[in-house]
């Protein structure tokens, strides 16, 4: 997570102890009709605060010119750390409309991948599947089916001309079990025939290749403008030059031990071959 980020956090547990100043956290608290421990959490950054949070601070605090500022910073943190529960309130398929925005709006596109198939090549019982052990994660309202149709629908830019896809996944992605192996075999079925298409170039790399970094957290780069980054808890949404960079080098390090073509196409089917369809 950027430094930026951690100090903006900071900030504003800084801003709000000030905005405090004279108070107790147990009288604010009984003010608020909160428990004492949610003020020191939202002190702390132990909790994130919401507007409604912050503009009853404000008040509470005498100092009711201060909710616009406090929610400014709160978007700005916002902007940047998109935490599923937020995102998942309304389901998933508002989650995959916003993404669709920003692929219609990039020209090269790069991806790293270690845990799964990258969403933009799922098949829709695969996409079915991982959307549907999502929501049972994050409790969130299940509309598996919506968000399903707009990733299908998304994966309509791979056949537009003037745009570039470089993904790069880890072989365990082409094992990983979460849905059933006739579900998968289809899944690796897709993979093996995106090899051929004109926009997209798919590397794997194998187990047992030596990296020049760690295959962590999943993330898109998109253009030289944003970088996404996928963890259990958030979506990081960076969008400064430096973290760009960065993640630039991550995945540049990790396509040179990935293969392509014939050899990519060789892992594809030695998967499927693995799995137990009886």
């Amino acid at each position: 997570m950027s430094t930026d980020f951690q100090q903006s956090r900071v900030s504003l547990g800084a801003r709000l102890r000030e905005l405090r100043a004279g108070l107790t956290g147990r009288y604010l608290a009984a003010r608020l009709g909160w428990t004492q421990s949610k003020v020191s959490k939202l002190e702390t950054r132990r909790q994130t605060a919401t507007p409604d949070d912050l503009r009853a601070w404000a008040l509470a605090t005498g100092h009711p010119e201060a909710a616009a500022e406090l929610e400014a910073r709160l978007q700005g943190l916002e902007s940047r750390s998109r935490s599923w529960r937020r995102q998942l309130r309304a389901g998933h398929r508002p989650v995959q409309d916003a993404l669709t925005v920003e692929y219609e709006r990039s020209a090269l596109l790069r991806a790293w991948e270690g845990a799964m198939v990258v969403g933009l090549l799922q098949t829709g019982d695969h996409a079915r599947h991982v959307f549907s052990r999502y929501a049972e994660l994050h409790q969130s309202p299940r509309d598996v089916d919506d968000a399903v149709r707009a990733r299908l629908r998304r994966q309509e830019i791979l056949y537009q001309p003037g745009r570039t896809f470089e993904i790069v996944m880890w072989e365990a992605a082409l094992h990983a079990g979460v849905c059933p192996p006739s579900v998968l075999a289809a899944q690796l079925d897709r993979l093996a025939g995106v090899i051929g298409l004109d926009t997209v170039r798919l590397g794997i790399v194998p187990f047992g290749a030596q990296v020049a970094v760690p295959p962590a957290n999943g993330f898109w780069l998109y253009d030289e403008r944003l970088a996404i980054v996928e963890d259990w808890h958030a979506e990081l949404w960076l969008d400064t030059a430096e973290d760009i960079a960065l993640y630039g080098r991550v995945w540049s390090l990790l396509r040179e031990s990935a293969v392509y073509g014939p050899v990519a196409h060789r892992l594809i089917a030695r998967a499927r071959a693995a799995l137990d369809l009886a």
